[in-house]
């Protein structure tokens, strides 16, 4: 079995090449640049893979705001582009989609299933969606998984994760002030890692929700991160209005699934952090 991952030095890229069962090609945007298909499809011909593992994806919330046409050109067209060849050529496509294709329902406080209608509220998770419809549309072949919140402690793709940005705050002795009305379930790259093996082992096909067990707002989860850390910071909740950041995000995106759930959400913090502290512990050594 040959695995073609794209997006190869994100959170979850890494965690997965560690673990897919079989001869993996990891592919950076230097090497496999969704937006230039033509050089992709060639590359792809030559490589023959099994299964395509898309991690790439124009992921930067408020700036897709102002820069749509990136963004809906990299998580949709170039997703249609990457289906129809998967079709062709009869390869398993598995896709990375996200909460952000709901929030239109502003009174939602129970969680999404895998066939609730989405409803975004702003251009990323437009973009998104409609990568989805896309691949549904010309591969018959694929997997389509959506998450929220990853973090990871592999990974270069430039934008860090929640945990990482807290814990810099920290470290800085500032006030922290982080939106307390916006909740979802943070998920640790890791374990999303291994459900996504899982699923291949078994086969399965079509659309499913993966995320860490639970559900807090990011305000909790900053709080969590403090705690574990055993970090002491000034804290404050606030809006997100507040916030005042450009995109509109879910106020709520909680999702469900009708497989069994990853293990709760602070059990993979508190092995992130744990893991975190050790590999640091080993860098000061060496």
């Amino acid at each position: 079995m040959r695995f073609v991952v794209l997006g190869a030095r994100g959170q979850l890229a890494q965690e997965l090449i560690l673990r897919l069962p079989g001869e993996v090609v990891a592919l950076d945007r230097a090497r496999a640049d969704l937006t230039h298909f033509t050089q992709l499809r060639l590359l792809l011909n030559t490589l023959r893979p099994d299964v395509l593992i898309n991690c790439a994806a124009y992921n930067f919330v408020d700036q897709a705001e102002f820069f749509p046409e990136l963004a809906f050109t990299v998580n949709a067209l170039s997703v249609r582009d990457l289906a129809t060849w998967c079709a062709l050529q009869g390869v398993l496509l598995v896709h990375f989609s996200t909460d952000h294709v709901f929030g239109l329902d502003q009174e939602r406080q129970t969680p999404y299933g895998e066939a609730d209608l989405p409803g975004p509220v702003g251009v990323y998770g437009q973009s998104k969606l409609i990568g989805e419809h896309l691949i549904r549309t010309h591969c018959s072949r694929h997997l389509i998984i959506r998450t929220c919140g990853l973090y990871g402690l592999r990974g270069k793709g430039g934008k860090g994760n929640f945990v990482e940005a807290m814990l810099s705050r920290a470290n800085a002795r500032r006030p922290v002030r982080v939106v307390a009305d916006q909740i979802c379930t943070p998920t640790a790259a890791a374990d999303l890692a291994d459900a996504v093996v899982d699923l291949l082992q078994q086969r399965r096909n079509g659309l499913y929700h993966r995320t860490n067990a639970g559900l807090c707002s990011w305000y909790e989860f900053a709080s969590a991160i403090f705690e574990q850390a055993g970090l002491s910071v000034d804290l404050e909740p606030i809006s997100t209005k507040e916030f005042g950041a450009p995109a509109l995000r879910p106020g709520y995106s909680v999702l469900a699934s009708r497989l069994p759930p990853l293990r709760p959400w602070r059990e993979s913090l508190a092995t992130y952090l744990e893991q975190r502290l050790g590999e640091k512990q080993v860098a000061e050594v060496a």
